[in-house]
């Protein structure tokens, strides 16, 4: 195998774990940031219920920026 064949590949097979581990992070981190606004907000307003929703919220936008991620690793 050429050098820089192999050099070529060892880039993509670090490019593929540092995509991933920031999609490991990803989904944690948009869950705690929607539950912390929310949190925020109800304390702000008085409420009960706004955590919840910014929490639903994080989850779903967690999801959805796997969901394209994926979507992408397989066009490619």
């Amino acid at each position: 195998m050429e050098p820089s064949r192999k050099n070529n590949e060892n880039k993509n097979v670090w490019r593929q774990v540092s995509r991933y581990t920031t999609l490991a992070m990803l989904l944690p981190t948009s869950i705690f940031v929607g539950y912390a606004i929310g949190y925020l907000l109800d304390k702000s307003f008085g409420t009960t219920w706004l955590k919840i929703l910014f929490l639903l919220l994080g989850i779903a936008a967690g999801f959805v920026e796997l969901i394209r991620q994926v979507q992408k690793d397989i066009r490619d």
